[in-house]
This record gives C-alpha cells, sequence and structure tokens, in this order.
C-alpha cells in the first residue's frame, strides 16, 4: 500500500513536470510545490511506515512539503523579478547614456560654428 501510494504520487509529479514542458511555464512557486510535495510523500511514507501508520505520513508529508516548496519557490519567483526590474532599469540607464554621448559627439563635431550661436553657449562660455 505505502509503496503503491509513493510511486503513484511520485509518478504524478513526474508526469506534471514533463507534461508542462511543451505547455506553460511553472512559476518557481508551483515548482517548489510540486517538488515539495514528492519529497515530502516520500519522506513522511518512510517516517509513517516507521511509526505503524504510513497512509498519514504520505498526507502530513505531502501536505508539509508542498506548503515549504511553495513559500521557497515564491520568495524566488519575488527575487527573480526584483532582478528583472532592476536589469530593465540599468538597461534604460545605458541607452539614456548612449543618447547622452551621442548628442555629446555631435555637440563636439559641431562647435566651430556653435561658438557664434547663442543656443550653444551654457553658462561657462558666457562668463568667458
Amino acid at each position: 500500500m505505502v509503496r503503491g501510494l509513493a510511486l503513484a504520487t511520485l509518478l504524478s509529479v513526474v508526469h506534471l513536470v514533463g507534461c508542462s514542458e511543451n505547455g506553460p511555464t511553472l512559476t518557481g512557486a508551483e515548482t517548489g510545490a510540486l517538488t515539495g510535495t514528492a519529497l515530502g510523500a516520500g519522506l513522511g511514507a518512510i517516517i509513517g511506515n516507521q511509526t505503524g501508520n504510513a497512509g498519514a505520513g504520505v498526507a502530513v508529508g505531502a501536505a508539509a512539503g508542498a506548503l515549504g516548496g511553495a513559500l521557497v519557490g515564491g520568495q524566488s519567483d519575488r527575487q527573480n523579478n526584483r532582478l528583472s526590474e532592476q536589469d530593465e532599469r540599468m538597461r534604460r540607464q545605458e541607452e539614456e547614456l548612449r543618447r547622452q554621448r551621442r548628442e555629446i559627439e555631435d555637440l563636439r563635431r559641431g562647435s566651430p560654428s556653435n561658438d557664434r550661436d547663442p543656443r550653444y553657449r551654457d553658462s561657462y562660455d558666457s562668463r568667458y
């Protein structure tokens, strides 16, 4: 009975993970819950078998594993989101720097004729 239940749990997890390859991508929380359920059920089956109640051990282990795995996976998702947002901010800043460098180079190339144009004078030029 215990082996059959543990095997069924393991096969279910393998099936779900295998099917997700072509379907929608699982989040970290979902992956963590699946992994935690499988590990918790296996550990619960071992402990339950030793104490004489394998079915309860599988159930409690699976529930605890799912909860723990979902919490860890959710934290991983939040960290990944923060990193993605930071990468996007850095990308925008680098783009702005490139734009400003192009503008500076354009101003340098046009500097002889721009000396007489008041639009291109800054406060430093006007003092001297």
